[in-house]
This record gives C-alpha cells, structure tokens and sequence, in this order.
C-alpha cells in the first residue's frame, strides 16, 4: 500500500514538474517569405506537434507577412517564439526594449533581397532622387536602402519612402503607383518577369541573416523547450537538404510559384543551423550603421542577444 502511495506521489510530482517545464501552448510563427523552407517543412509535416505530442503542447501557428508584425506581437506576449526574423528587425526590437533572443540560424539569402524598378524609370539609385519607393520600414530590406543611399551619397530624404508590407510593395509597384520597390524572393521573381529589374541587391550592401528567435523571458521560462525547437528546426533542415525536390515543390506549393522558381529560391536561400563568430560580427557591423542611421536608439550588447546554446 505504501510503495503504491509513493508510486502515485511520484507520479503526481513528475506531471508537476514537466507543467512547470513546458506552456500549454507554443505560439509560433509562420513565415514563408522569403523562402524558408525549415518553416514550410516544420509546419507541413507536423514535426512540431509530434515533438510535444507526449507533452500535451498544442503548436499555435501564427501565419505572419511583415517582419514588424512579430515584433509587435511578441512585445505584446501573443507571440512566443519566430521561425524566421532578419536580424536588422531582431537589432531594431532589443534597442527598443522588447528583449528578443537568437536560437538558432535559418539562412543568409543574400540573393533574395532587392530594389527594383523599371529601366525606362531608373537604372540606378540616383536617378531614382525625388522619386517614390516603397517597402517595409524596420526590416533587413529598409537597412539595406538606407546603406545603398549612404553609398550613392544620398540620404532618405532624397526620395519619397512609403512603408507598406512586401505584398502591398509589390501590388503598389506593379499598378504604376510607385517608381521602385523593395522586394524578396517570389516578388523578385514576379517583378523581372514584368519587366522591372534589380537596382539595388543585398548581397555586397549588407550582410543577411535569418535566425529562429524567441521572446528572451520565454525562453527563460522555458528553456528545454526553446531547445526542442531548435532540434526540430535542424530535423527540418535536414530534411529539406536530403529531399531536395520534395521541398522545392512544397515551397512552389506555399508560394504559388513554378518549381523552376522554387528551385532557384532554394538555391538563393543559403540555409544554415550554426551560427558562428562571423554572424557575430555581422550583428556588431550592423549595429554600428542602424546606430549612425538612428535606426536603433540605444546600443545593445550584442552578444547577450544569443542563446546561451545557439553559437
């Protein structure tokens, strides 16, 4: 009677312990764009879900376009954890006081980003002066302007900058109301086949980095399982690596697009899980120019922004 009394005890404790661990609920991200085919992986063949089955955790996925909207949603404690942020908006956030930690890398798409515009309308930055550009402001594409300004000589307000999300940038550009567009991946993809080209790529401006990051007192809170997500990105990675043509045609599914143009996002993507001292550096780099742009208010220790098991 005794050892079954302790048996029941022990049992009572571990379900304790393991709620104290884990939330009730993961509210997650899904982010698709540009081509983050981890998420898209994640997502479809439920891996998240089967990873926390035993646990009871039901996976809440957030479907998000802009990069701003996760700030504002993890600053308001809707949102627990990104399964892809530009670490230019991640910078941005921490200045701003909403503590925002890196868990794990997704991809360097320096191939992704771009400027377009029409070559009839400008085949260069400068002729685009006075002129009406619009994208999103607070992401890696508006560092990525700003930083071409700088290098052209000019500054924001030698153009007319209206921040919109990507699909509202494309939309807008594409209707003649707009002169030039921030875009990325399928938009890149969209807008050449319209007749507009690149201006301004990422690559050679600005290093990109996509990361999986986590609100910084989740991750406190609940440590075991911002590491369990971190597994499960990599499992999807994996996955994606070693079923190629399934994964470029789930991503041509997701974004309506051919496989001929998944394949090529693929290939732009630049995947990656381990994060290094170059991405350090990269943070430190960027923190410098969003600071001379007065893009972030305050400096942060960039180091402090990492995971303690994600470098």
């Amino acid at each position: 009677m005794i050892k079954k009394c302790l048996t029941i005890l022990a049992l009572l404790f571990s379900m304790t312990v393991v709620a104290a661990e884990y939330p009730k609920v993961l509210n997650i991200t899904y982010v698709k764009a540009p081509f983050n085919i981890q998420n898209m992986v994640m997502k479809e063949h439920r891996l998240l879900e089967k990873e926390f089955q035993a646990e009871g955790i039901q996976i809440h996925w957030i479907p998000i376009k802009a990069g701003l909207n996760q700030v504002r949603g993890m600053a308001a404690g809707e949102i627990d954890m990104v399964s892809a942020m530009n670490t230019s908006t991640l910078l941005i956030a921490n200045s701003a006081g909403n503590r925002i930690v890196i868990v794990d890398g997704v991809a360097h798409p320096d191939e992704t980003f771009a400027l377009v515009a029409k070559p009839s309308v400008a085949k260069n930055l400068l002729d685009l002066k006075g002129k009406r550009i619009v994208g999103p402001k607070g992401t890696v594409l508006h560092h990525m302007l700003l930083a071409s300004l700088v290098q052209s000589g000019m500054t924001m307000k030698d153009i007319d900058f209206v921040s919109m999300n990507l699909p509202a940038s494309l939309t807008t550009l594409l209707s003649g109301r707009a002169d030039a567009a921030l875009v990325a991946a399928g938009g890149v993809l969209r807008a050449q086949a319209e007749g507009y080209q690149p201006i301004v790529k990422v690559k050679g401006v600005i290093g990109t980095n996509l990361v999986l990051a986590a609100r910084a007192d989740f991750a406190q809170q609940y440590p075991h399982l911002v590491d369990r997500v971190a597994k499960v990105n990599r499992q999807a990675l994996a996955w994606a690596l070693a079923h190629r043509d399934e994964a470029v045609a789930l991503g041509a599914k997701e974004h309506h697009i051919s496989l001929e143009e998944a394949q090529k996002l693929f290939d732009w993507s630049n995947f990656y899980a381990d994060l290094t001292a170059d991405d350090v550096k990269s943070l430190e780099d960027s923190q410098a120019f969003l600071l001379s742009e007065k893009m972030m208010t305050r400096p942060v220790d960039v180091k402090s922004l990492f995971w303690p098991k994600a470098p």
